[in-house]
């Protein structure tokens, strides 16, 4: 009987110390995290900027070239295909905004959630601007069936330097960009399981 006992006890320390092998920490997904940003970045032949450059070049970002800014404050990396139609966000007005996006999980390299195929499927969100502050909440779309109401502070991050707008002729186009996206400013999976996500986002004023 005792043999069994110790038998028993030693499979359990065993198993014990393999759940704490496979246990990563808060900062080796971090680390992960930064390595598969890294990874991304050079797969897609990424050319980052400073966020001095950004400004010299009038807050914009070149295609051609495949320009990202690192934005230092949040993390995230932009890429402003077309800074759109209309203008910006008025102060201390609530606006409605729909968007088209794609959204691509970085460190599992698959394709998660998206709205581009739908011709009538959009985001709404609700944003408000406040001292230069945007805050904002989705009403409705895919976004808000999979995460919820709560928008991620990386799709706010655009919004200062675009204009919101409606497309009226073929030579106005609204507002797209291209985000990385690191889990402090992604939506709530991706903060909780820390992950980065790449985007592609489109942005509307609604009617």
């Amino acid at each position: 009987m005792k043999k069994i006992v110790y038998a028993l006890v030693a499979m359990t320390v065993v198993a014990a110390f393999q759940s704490c092998d496979n246990y990563e920490t808060y900062g080796e997904k971090k680390d992960k995290e930064r390595e598969a940003i890294q990874a991304f970045l050079s797969d897609s032949a990424i050319n980052v900027i400073s966020e001095t450059a950004f400004s010299i070049q009038g807050d914009s970002t070149s295609v051609e070239k495949n320009e990202y800014v690192y934005l230092s404050k949040t993390g995230v990396y932009m890429q402003i295909v077309r800074k759109g139609c209309g203008t910006k966000l008025e102060e201390n007005k609530q606006v409605n905004v729909l968007c088209r996006y794609l959204e691509y999980n970085i460190i599992d390299k698959v394709i998660q959630t998206y709205n581009l195929l739908s011709e009538r499927k959009y985001e709404k969100m609700s944003v408000t601007r406040v001292s230069g502050t945007y805050t904002a909440s989705f009403a409705s779309g895919v976004m808000y069936e999979t995460y919820g109401a709560s928008v991620p502070s990386g799709w706010l991050v655009p919004l200062q330097y675009i204009l919101l707008g409606r497309q009226s002729d073929p030579g106005n186009e609204i507002a797209r960009v291209k985000l990385i996206v690191p889990h402090t400013q992604g939506q709530s999976y991706a903060t909780s399981n820390v992950y980065p996500c790449y985007y592609e986002i489109t942005y509307q004023r609604e009617r």
